[in-house]
């Protein structure tokens, strides 16, 4: 995960001593606990490396995070198995050792998630019922056949799970499996690896085309284009501004023009709207997660996630009063020009919200 300029902590790992750890994104509501005796974690990337080359066991793990405040990871939830099998779960707030052989964890934190919720996620309840109707087998065949179990490949756009890695500590390999293809695998040793010094591969060169990680790679979105991101922001600012000029001028002519009324519906869509591309230029989930996007914590994100349905529903009525606004109304062309602009915008806008699949709400 890249975290600054040619720095990237890491996502998942193993060292010599057959310790093996991987990062899951999560949720905990922040608490506000006070930790003066705890150290501050300053770098992600000093810390989560310096437990690979310090610790050999999930209890030399618990020792180490125990010295920091690892609140800092408040939206991850890590997972550390040693050579006995032993794992220990670390979430912002708790640490919780174990030794089930048929323990599986996702992206959600033990301690704050009953079974019944954790199970509402697909792949979670997948794996556990792969786990519990088949004997447990440490082999490949039989943990790729659960990591296909368990992988994601939403609908709406193809992604999804972009990596898998099979962790065999005894031996030192790593089997590594991408965007969710388990006919193809790459295996690295890691003696052979470290013993290559630092090194940087391009995973997707290993493999072999990818049709769906191909149309994944050319899916334009405001976090990998930035022109887009910064002509969604001045779009934003435009229509808040257009919304206070016709709001401004319904209200001077509020009792003399049978046409003035739609200012008013184009000034509330235009905020509606405006907050809309606040939700869109700071919320990559959007673009990826089945629509109508439901936010983990967030209602309001939840609700937002209408506003396209709510444009598209009103576009043909707001057009015909437009042209009919143009044609008997005497009013300054400034205004005529201001309203079919902001009819354009609005055009423009379902193109994009159909092309980032907003709109389909059957999966």
């Amino acid at each position: 995960r890249k975290v600054g300029a040619n720095k990237f902590a890491p996502q998942s790992g193993m060292n010599e001593a057959g310790l093996v750890f991987s990062r899951l994104a999560s949720y905990y509501p922040q608490k506000d606990i006070q930790q003066p005796d705890r150290k501050t974690i300053t770098n992600e990337v000093a810390y989560l490396t310096d437990i690979l080359h310090k610790c050999k066991t999930v209890e030399d793990v618990k020792r180490y995070i125990e010295q920091y405040d690892h609140s800092f990871f408040r939206n991850d939830v890590f997972i550390y198995v040693d050579n006995s099998g032993k794992y220990l779960i670390v979430e912002p707030y708790n640490l919780i050792q174990g030794n089930d052989p048929y323990y599986v964890l996702s992206n959600f934190c033990p301690s704050i998630t009953e079974n019944k919720k954790a199970r509402k996620l697909e792949r979670y309840k997948k794996g556990e019922d792969f786990l519990s109707t088949h004997e447990l087998d440490a082999s490949l065949q039989y943990c790729t056949a659960l990591s296909d179990t368990m992988h994601v490949c939403r609908k709406r756009n193809g992604d999804g799970t972009l990596l898998t890695s099979i962790w065999d500590s005894k031996n030192g390999v790593v089997n590594l499996y991408f965007y969710h293809n388990y006919n193809a695998t790459i295996q690295f040793k890691l003696s052979e690896e470290l013993a290559k010094g630092d090194h940087i591969l391009s995973v997707s060169d290993l493999f072999p085309v990818n049709s769906e990680f191909e149309r994944f790679l050319n899916y334009k979105t405001p976090f990998n284009v930035p022109g887009l991101r910064i002509s969604m922001v001045f779009t934003g600012v435009f229509l808040f501004f257009l919304s206070v000029l016709f709001l401004i001028s319904y209200l001077r002519k509020r009792n003399t023009d049978q046409f003035n009324p739609i200012k008013l519906v184009f000034s509330g869509m235009n905020i509606l709207l405006a907050a809309y591309l606040v939700v869109l230029v700071t919320n990559m989930n959007v673009y990826y997660f089945d629509a109508p996007y439901q936010h983990y914590s967030s209602r309001l994100i939840s609700l937002s996630s209408y506003i396209p349905f709510l444009l598209l529903l009103l576009i043909l009525p707001l057009s015909f009063y437009v042209i009919s606004y143009f044609k008997f109304n005497h009013e300054r062309r400034w205004m005529k020009s201001f309203l079919v602009l902001n009819n354009m915008i609005y055009f423009i806008l379902i193109i994009g919200f159909g092309y980032w699949g907003f709109f389909n709400i059957i999966h």
